[in-house]
Parts: C-alpha cells; structure tokens; sequence
C-alpha cells in the first residue's frame, strides 16, 4: 500500500479520533482506513492506537511518533511537489463563504479558476455563522473580520469597504417628521436594520480625524446581509452594508448612500485554513488566485 496516504490516513486519525470522519474527509471508505492503518503499524512494528467500539486513542507509541510521521509527510509532500511541478492542478477543494460574499463575489471568482485547472472540483457551504473547518470537512473559508480565529492561518486576500445606505422613499418620508441626516449622531432618530452578527448595532464611522461610534436602534435585525439589503431596498430603513453588495444599487439610484463623508471602518477579507502543513498545492493556487482577482476590488 503507497505510504504517503498510510502516513496522512494516521495523522488525520490522530486529529479526528474517527475512523469514520477521516474517511468522509480522505474521501475513500471506512474499510479503507482501517486496512491503511493496520499497514502502517505493521511497517513500523508498533500499535500505534487504541480502538474501542467508542472511543479511538493514540497509544504511547503513537503519541511517540506522530511527529516524526508529520515530518517524514512533510519532506515527502514537499519532494512529491518538486518532482510533478509540472503536474496539472486536480482533486476536491471544500470551501466556506458567507452568503452575501459567495453570490456575489466569491462565485464568479471560483468559476475562473476552474476555467484554468478544469480537472479542479469545488464544493462550497455558504453560511455566515463560523464553521468548525476540521469538523465539517473544510480546506478553505473566506471570511469578513477585523480579527480572524486565532486557531486558523488567515491571508488577507481583499479589503470590504461599507457604506450606510436607505432608499430615496425612506429618506423622503423620514425628513418631514425627524429631519434629513447631517451627522452620524443623527442616526439615532432613525430607523436603521441590524446585522445580528456585527458589534452589537454599534456603528463605527470617521471623517477625517473625527470619529463616532453610534448605537443605533434596529428593530428589525437579521443575520444575513443580503436580507438587509433587500430590507433596504423595501424602504425599511438605513443599512450598514458592504460596498460589494450595494455599490450597483447606488449607480443605478435604488439606494442612496447616507453620511457619504463619514466612513465606516474597513475589514478584512481573509483565506483562513487550519493548518501551513501539508496545504495542498490546488488550495495554495486558489488561495494566489483569489488575491489577484480581487485585488483592486473589483467590485
């Protein structure tokens, strides 16, 4: 049996302690596992875990050589690379995206890399909550923030800029009642949509030297930007949105962008993997190819 996959069959066992999980991870069979780590103990002569009908452990031997096994994966991955450098780009890549982001950006992006390497698959899960990405199975999230997991690798690969935006109606009905809107402050009058997952309907904006940070009252909230917007657009309000997202709807004069002179603070758009060992050479290429798609922001 080839050694290298008897090598990551056993270090993906040792993370997920699941024969089952490994193989829906590894994509092969359970079966599959099973006979790939029996070989390797065989190889080095040890018993490398514990299995129960419940429970699956290292022994004191595994724990022993795990790290050595890393290491020898390493160089081996590294030589394999060397050596099919010229080798084309192929396998399944699973990656995470916001909603908002994956519609709207992400999707055209993936759709140019795989017109490169066409013997690339893709399989993308578009939440916006944080995705456990050992567990679920996932090489690649895409994710907005102004700090990352820490457990994670975080690439920058963009910037999101906002903008706080309503529809001339609302902005029509409004001023003969509360007033027009000339200062950040002013949004406290207003009816204003809350992303459930961003600092707590505190809005952070500049100008220039001067910042505000406004709490804002949202009675209507969601946990998906795409639902703001349409929110928005139905004349429910001011939303604080990414410019990727509204930007056509302000061109097009559906949306107008509210305090143009005041900032919202800009975040970053992160490739997050859970670990530099043994990325896999299709991962790093699309990682490299959604920084210079997205560089300049294009949108």
């Amino acid at each position: 049996m080839d050694r290298v996959t008897a090598a990551k069959v056993f270090i993906d066992v040792a993370q997920s302690r699941s024969f089952s999980r490994t193989a829906d991870r590894l994509n092969m069979s359970r079966p599959m596992v099973t006979r790939y780590i029996e070989a390797m103990e065989d190889w080095l002569n040890i018993r490398l875990l514990h299995r129960t009908t419940r429970k699956i452990s290292l022994t004191s031997a595994g724990e022993a050589c795990l790290k050595d096994v890393e290491l020898w994966l390493e160089q081996a991955d590294n030589f394999i690379s060397l050596v099919n450098t010229s080798e084309e780009l192929s396998g399944l890549v699973r990656i995470t995206s916001s909603m908002s982001f994956g519609f709207s950006q992400l999707m055209p992006a993936i759709q140019d890399f795989m017109r490169f390497y066409p013997k690339v698959r893709i399989d993308i899960d578009l939440e916006d909550s944080a995705a456990d990405l050992t567990e679920k199975s996932i090489d690649l999230a895409i994710r907005i923030a102004s700090n990352p997991d820490p457990s994670l690798i975080g690439k920058p690969i963009a910037v999101c800029e906002s903008a706080l935006v309503a529809s001339t109606a609302y902005l029509e009905k409004v001023r003969e009642t509360i007033g027009g809107i000339q200062h950040p402050k002013d949004l406290v009058n207003h009816q204003c949509l809350g992303y459930k997952n961003f600092e707590r309907h505190i809005w952070h904006l500049s100008q220039g030297d001067q910042f505000e940070s406004i709490p804002v009252d949202c009675r209507l909230t969601a946990n998906e930007a795409t639902a703001l917007l349409h929110a928005a657009l139905n004349d429910g309000g001011i939303s604080l949105q990414p410019t990727y997202l509204v930007n056509r709807y302000i061109k097009e004069g559906r949306l107008c962008h509210v305090l143009p002179d005041w900032k919202p603070k800009d975040l970053s758009i992160y490739a997050l993997y859970s670990s530099r060992k043994h990325l896999p050479p299709t991962v790093r290429a699309l990682i490299d190819h959604l920084e210079i798609y997205f560089k300049g922001n294009p949108w």
